[in-house]
């Protein structure tokens, strides 16, 4: 049966249009089914935004290699040191060892700081440069997606103008997330690095309408291509009873949106709290606020949530550190109210909630119970609600979503020719990984563009592997937590990293805990004879009697078709999937038909 057939039997590997490299030790493949292979067993790589190639960089330190592992992430997470840090880490709600019967997820995120800060302090970056291309882009804002973006497209031979109107580049990085979760000099070191190679930063310039900014039309006359990556530049206004656009806000000295707390307190401005203090919120920014509040002398700080912390969408890592430095959660609650006199708020009013259904989201939603109010006393209120994006900054009109955000089309571009989007000005309010792959994405089709044609196409190298990497017995090695800071000294220093990091001991026993799963085993069924050594070994439900497999219409693999009837078995078949890679079956096989490949995703140049 063909590729198009809705069965298939399992009898050869599936690449398709390939090229061959050193000896055919390693094949590049655009098939289909190899994408789809990809995605189904590589959960935590598909889960990633930027398609990080984590099994391989967390491979490299096990073996030592933390050059090499900081490599393989800064080949399409250009700033793996900050985002070893404070990544929001879907990866680890995916990986293959948090499932059920498996144990808790390897600490991804630690493993790529891991390699950031040990690799050798002469360590030489690698980057693989196009000839001049002779055109120019500016990119408006010189955040994680902005940042990821310029890095690319100067690699790709262009002029990359970047402008922003703060005097530091990195956006929220810089201005939104504290130095106790995020230190500057890693920050400036790698944005130092991400464009080192040609890409001009002019700081302090401000695009807009107003005296002395630079208007888009200006960019659009002197520029080939313009990207707008200026995120999420205003705080979501908190609905009221009485007041629904929140303007009450401003009316009381000792209220203030928590998103412009931080930055102002990241320009310099000096920031004081009372004794007690409410932060109103769920997310990132809320827990920063008040971890910032408590270094800044609240004594009594509290999150009010509308739901409860099991369903905010914050690691829970950052709560129990907040818990740890005596922030309490209190939740089921929906502020309605400020009260106070004399410009100074003295209670919040809250409605107690009940937890309802579920939202599109995968959030609960929050029912207000009729005649529940009641009064919270507090000195001082930071509200983090969200954030939204900004508009009036252009010259020219943009076609919008029905979120506010700009609309742009499967390139990346807006209604305006040659203007495209990206990052939070696009999606709303999300998380940095999300911006930087958003980054790298709008670059390529950005380059596209310029260039008239794809110089770039996605594939799956394909690389013979001589032996199993790990072993059965580090399936059983507990989770490595992080070492942190004391309580007492941390919340006594606004600029004291809390999170330690890993030593090279503890990172390579973490490592170890990999299921590494872009390792494909499969049987040449030419060689087996169904001797059933491999089934009666393997830890898991792992190798099965099918008799055939669903082929999708797309032309990946779909469902095995298992059977426990001889005379139907077409192949014994290793679910990748259910797959731990212990390598139990590869170590048994007696005709050593039994073959092992690495598959990572990759970019080929084209003519």
């Amino acid at each position: 049966m063909g590729r198009n057939d809705s069965i298939a039997s399992p009898v050869e590997p599936v690449t398709g249009d390939a090229n061959t490299e050193g000896n055919g030790r390693v094949v590049y493949s655009q098939d289909p089914r190899d994408f789809g292979w990809m995605k189904e067993n590589v959960p935590c790589q598909a889960a990633c935004p930027a398609g990080t190639d984590i099994p391989s960089y967390i491979l490299a330190i096990l073996q030592g290699r933390y050059g090499d592992s900081y490599e393989i992430n800064r080949e399409v997470n250009v700033l793996p040191g900050v985002l070893g840090r404070i990544c929001s880490r879907p990866c680890e709600n995916d990986c293959r060892h948090g499932w059920p019967g498996n144990g808790e997820p390897v600490s991804i995120c630690h493993l790529k700081r891991s390699a950031a800060d040990l690799k050798r302090r002469g360590h030489r970056l690698n980057e693989s440069l196009y000839g001049p291309s002779g055109k120019k882009v500016a990119i408006v804002g010189a955040g994680p997606a902005g940042v990821a973006a310029a890095h690319d497209l100067s690699l790709m031979g262009h002029d990359v103008t970047i402008f922003d109107r703060e005097t530091e580049p990195g956006g929220m990085l810089a201005y939104g997330i504290p130095e106790f979760r995020l230190p500057r000099e890693i920050l400036r070191e790698e944005i130092h690095n991400a464009l080192r190679l040609g890409v001009e930063l002019r700081t302090g310039v401000a695009i807009g309408n107003g005296e002395g900014e630079l208007p888009l039309s200006k960019l659009r006359e002197e520029f080939d291509a313009v990207l707008l990556a200026t995120g999420c530049m205003a705080a979501t206004e908190i609905p009221l009873r009485d007041d629904p656009l929140g303007a009450a806000v401003a009316r009381f000295e000792n209220v203030e949106y928590g998103f412009d707390f931080l930055l102002d307190m990241h320009r310099g401005v000096p920031k004081t709290v009372g004794r007690r203090v409410a932060v109103l919120g769920a997310g990132f920014t809320a827990l920063d606020c008040a971890r910032v509040a408590r270094r800044l002398g609240g004594q009594e700080v509290t999150i009010h949530l509308r739901t409860t912390e099991e369903y905010i969408p914050v690691t829970k890592d950052e709560i129990q550190e907040a818990k740890a430095e005596g922030i309490r959660f209190m939740g089921l609650r929906t502020p309605v109210a400020f009260k106070g006199e004399g410009g100074r708020m003295t209670a919040v009013e809250f409605v107690q909630n009940r937890l309802g259904g579920w939202r599109d989201n995968g959030r609960r939603k929050a029912i207000p119970i009729e005649g529940s109010e009641f009064d919270f006393e507090c000195d001082t209120v930071l509200i983090a609600i969200g954030q939204r994006t900004a508009h009036e900054f252009l010259d020219t009109d943009l076609e919008l979503d029905r979120w506010k955000n700009a609309a742009v089309d499967d390139r990346g571009m807006t209604s305006q020719v040659g203007v495209f989007a990206a990052g939070d000005y696009v999606k709303g309010a999300s998380t940095v990984i999300e911006a930087v792959g958003q980054g790298r994405e709008v670059a390529r089709s950005i380059d596209t563009w310029l260039m008239g044609k794809p110089r770039r196409v996605p594939a799956v190298r394909i690389e013979k592997v001589e032996a199993p990497l790990r072993k059965r017995a580090w399936d059983f090695i507990p989770r490595t937590h992080m070492p942190t800071e004391d309580i007492e000294e941390r919340v006594a220093h606004l600029t004291e990293e809390v999170e330690r990091g890993y030593d090279d001991a503890l990172a390579h026993e973490e490592a170890k805990r990999c299921y590494l799963c872009n390792l494909q085993y499969k049987i040449d069924i030419d060689n087996c004879i169904y001797c059933r050594a491999c089934i009666e070994v393997a830890p898991k439900n792992c190798i099965k009697l099918v008799e055939g497999v669903e082929i999708r219409e797309d032309g990946t693999y779909g469902k095995l078709l298992e059977t426990s009837e001889w005379d139907h078995v077409g192949a014994i078949w290793i679910d990748n999937v259910e797959c731990i890679r212990c390598g139990a079956c590869y170590e048994v096989c007696p005709t050593k038909c039994i073959s092992i490949t690495r598959n990572t995703l990759c970019m080929l140049e084209v003519d």
